[in-house]
């Protein structure tokens, strides 16, 4: 009943975690990491044990994954990049035909998801305003442009007035352009929420992007607040909805309107902060693979807790001598 880590890349953290929960949880139990390249990942040399695997675009990924659960007795798979996600969720019925459970939301939901403009619309039906969408004949500025199924804050774009806009801009077809919201007017807030198999809502952590490095949350902060009960009440249910999902939000600073921009269906990058304030989502999937009953609602997590990332480093000797 072991735990596998996909695509893990630099989640060192989030390892740590799951290693930590399977040692209280399930002693003699291992975690298990994926990548394309182990050697190099840093998260891979924190894992109990590394594998390799092919690009998620090989018609032999999920044979390939299928293959190594089997082999290695993995319960539990935690997908961690946008790229897989409707790949494992497409394949989830081959997994729990070997016992393994992905955690990862029903093909629907990553779909819409994965695409901003579905996202907007699902916000919508939740009662979240989200960012006007404009029609690029009738652009108003300043905007923000963003293709619609981006990632990381790749390819995004502040456009201030009609001079700034260049031809390859408009010629993009991935290209969306919406409201700006002001920075200098809103604070920016992640949310990690954490559904049940149920795809009911037992927990939801609002962090304040502080600061923010290449997308990711580098300083936050936990709060409680309104914010926290518009979205208890408001995304108290979402359909195809099932473990980490990360929600994006700009909350004005005098009237409070909650802005929705995105959710990406797998634990972010900053889910750490959100893990120590005490919503321990790692457990919590492990229980829920393993037997225990779905958890009610609850906020029993640190408010005000602060995060302050730093780099570090993993050293390897290198065996080949070069």
């Amino acid at each position: 009943m072991n735990v596998l880590l996909s695509s893990a890349g630099r989640r060192v953290s989030l390892a740590r975690a799951f290693k930590r929960e399977l040692a209280e949880l399930a002693p003699g139990q291992k975690l298990f990491a994926t990548d394309r390249c182990p050697e190099m990942s840093a998260a891979c040399q924190i894992a109990d044990r590394a594998l390799t695997v092919p690009r998620i675009s090989d018609p032999a990924f999920v044979d390939r994954l299928l293959k190594l659960c089997a082999e290695n007795e993995i319960g539990l798979i935690v997908p961690t990049i946008d790229t897989e996600l409707l790949v494992l969720s497409e394949a989830r019925p081959l997994f729990e035909e070997i016992g393994v459970s992905v955690s990862v939301p029903d093909p629907s939901l990553v779909e819409i998801c994965r695409d901003k403009r579905l996202t907007a619309d699902l916000m919508t039906a939740h009662g979240i305003r989200t960012p006007a969408l404009m029609a690029k004949d009738a652009l108003r500025f300043p905007l923000f442009a963003k293709p619609y199924d981006g990632s990381l804050s790749k390819d995004t774009f502040v456009i201030g007035d009609p001079s700034q806009m260049t031809a390859a801009q408009l010629a993009n077809e991935k290209l969306i352009f919406m409201e700006y919201i002001s920075p200098a007017e809103h604070d920016e807030y992640t949310i990690d929420m954490y559904y049940t198999r149920e795809h009911r809502l037992a927990c939801a952590v609002p962090r304040l992007r502080i600061e923010v490095r290449g997308g990711e949350i580098s300083k936050g902060r936990t709060v409680k607040g309104p914010l926290l009960e518009l979205l208890r009440e408001r995304f108290a249910t979402i359909d195809g909805a099932r473990g980490c999902l990360t929600a994006q939000c700009f909350v004005h600073r005098t009237s409070g309107e909650a802005i929705g921009i995105e959710i990406n269906p797998r634990f972010g990058g900053g889910f750490p902060l959100s893990y120590h304030a005490g919503a321990n989502y790692p457990r919590w999937l492990i229980e829920e693979r393993f037997g225990a009953p779905s958890r009610n609602y609850c906020e029993d997590w640190e408010d005000g807790l602060i995060m302050l990332r730093y780099d570090d480093e993993i050293i390897l000797h290198d065996s080949s001598g070069h």
